[in-house]
């Protein structure tokens, strides 16, 4: 769950979603746009720039298909540290730097939900499918029972089938071969996931998980450009999306009536959700809103944690020594039971607590690869950045990188160097909020704790219980060191040739 807010739009788009005359009509204003652009790319004098063309649409395109570019490119071409376009009706802000920063946060006027509503993409209302709860999508409610369901004393409870989880799926690849880590990672993350917010019955079915996980991903691809921009089109995608909540809805719905038919109640979380007195719906709901926001910013940030450790020697050393004490620090090191069962006698503040090297990996991981755009809308009043005016209703857009990737705050700002936060650099205390990789201001990650431990508990498996390192497809050490595809928002995989993690297990 790591920063709750960069879930957004899929980068998918298919042909066969766009009718043949709108394409055709999409290209002849697209030279009209070409022709007019330098005259409609204009400011009033205390104004916003206005990035839009002859049509909303085709200035919006590239925005929920390369987002990364299309913000940074804006903001290259204006000079500016804030600029406007519109989706369809909606006016659309970008900003950047530290005032902008500073009023994104901070602001009171500023909505996180209403800021995703209409440009969230894949995550799934059930009011799109009718079915309505007053709680649901309301940001506090939901942060009131995470924080309730995942405090530490839950999570004790479940770390050790947490573990128990990650090691018959892990065994399930086999002593020794070849995987795609942003295939069987987010594998791992999203059964933690399953196991964290629903119950055992469907964390112990691999068929049920896996079907799950496609729905998930058929919602993911959902989210095209065609079914955002245009959502009166009867699109595919559109249908796709219905068809996936609902039935999502129907899997999770039958589970929770099997827990609140069930003789003996245990401590699983839906059991602990019922006996709070929530209905299936409501119950519903929050289990869809977990998964989509635990699984992709855990999985990205398990993945290229992994990667970076098998690329800087150093730092790989430093946390291998830190698990290495770990495990003769606090569990019985004379014992024949398997690693998994052995780490899960390490209590949640070991973990939380005393691992200083690995909550700095995570810490430079995050830096680098999330770098998404989060979203707010102005549901009170105009907001004043400087000397511009964001008039009541406008979405805003805060690109990450603006902070993370700046040379000015980070030396060398795209080289994984968890020292940079060390003593007599500091560098993420160079400015205001100058690291965003659990949230900020108004909005901080609620999920950020579990998010840790389960990257933690992740990487801990791998430093312990195997040899691997970093290869290309032809099973060499890359050439070039991989780089984060910054449009690819949900899995940030490689620019260019895909990498993979060879393995051979060494601990049971």
């Amino acid at each position: 769950m790591a920063a709750n807010s960069t879930t957004t739009t899929s980068s998918f788009v298919s042909l066969q979603d766009v009718p043949v005359t709108f394409i055709a009509a999409a290209g002849a204003v697209g030279l009209l746009s070409v022709f007019f652009y330098s005259t409609l790319f204009s400011s009033r004098k205390g104004g916003i720039v206005d990035v839009g063309g002859v049509s909303s649409i085709l200035t919006a395109w590239p925005f929920f298909t390369k987002r990364y570019d299309f913000l940074k490119s804006n903001f290259q071409k204006t000079g500016e540290a804030i600029f406007k376009f519109k989706v369809l009706h909606h006016t659309v802000v970008a900003i950047r730097g530290e005032e902008g920063r500073k009023a994104f946060f901070d602001n009171k006027s500023l909505s996180f939900s209403e800021g995703y509503k209409i440009l969230m993409g894949a995550a799934p209302r059930l009011s799109d499918i009718s079915m309505d709860h007053e709680n649901i999508e309301n940001v506090s409610w939901f942060n009131k029972q995470l924080t309730h369901l995942l405090n530490r004393r839950r999570l004790d409870e479940v770390l050790p089938t947490l573990l128990e989880d990650l090691d018959r799926q892990m065994s399930s690849w086999g002593t020794e071969s070849t995987i795609d880590p942003f295939r069987n990672v987010y594998d791992l993350v999203f059964l933690m996931t399953v196991r964290m917010a629903t119950c055992d019955e469907l964390a112990r079915d691999p068929a049920a998980i896996k079907h799950i996980q496609s729905l998930y991903w058929t919602l993911e691809k959902s989210a095209t450009p065609t079914a955002l921009l245009l959502p009166w089109l009867p699109v595919r995608a559109n249908k796709n999306k219905e068809a996936a909540t609902k039935e999502l809805f129907g899997i999770f719905y039958s589970y929770i009536e099997k827990r609140r038919e069930a003789k003996v109640p245990r401590s699983d979380a839906i059991d602990v959700l019922l006996a709070d007195g929530l209905d299936n719906t409501a119950i519903v709901g929050f289990i869809l809103g977990v998964v989509f926001a635990g699984v992709i910013n855990t999985g990205i940030n398990s993945c290229w944690a992994l990667i970076f450790l098998c690329t800087n020697k150093e730092w790989r050393a430093k946390v291998q020594a830190e698990v290495n004490a770990l495990i003769a620090n606090h569990t019985n090191t004379t014992s024949s039971e398997p690693l998994h069962k052995r780490l899960a006698t390490i209590p949640v503040s070991v973990w939380e607590d005393e691992m200083p090297c690995m909550d700095t990996v995570i810490r430079e991981t995050l830096r680098i690869v999330l770098n998404g755009t989060t979203l707010r809308r102005t549901v009170l009043e105009d907001l004043g950045i400087k000397d511009k005016t964001v008039g009541k209703g406008a979405f805003l857009a805060y690109q990450l990188s603006d902070v993370h990737l700046n040379p000015d705050i980070y030396r060398d700002p795209l080289v994984f160097d968890p020292d940079r936060f060390g003593p007599g650099r500091e560098e993420d205390k160079k400015g205001h909020y100058a690291f965003l990789g659990w949230g900020a201001g108004r909005h901080p990650c609620t999920g950020m704790k579990v998010a840790k431990l389960e990257i933690k508990v992740i990487l801990a498996l791998f430093i312990a219980g195997y040899d691997f390192d970093v290869v290309d497809s032809s099973g060499n050490f890359p050439t070039e060191f991989p780089k984060v595809n910054y449009n690819d928002i949900h899995q940030a995989r490689p620019i260019g040739k895909p990498v993979f993690l060879k393995y051979k297990r060494v601990v049971e």
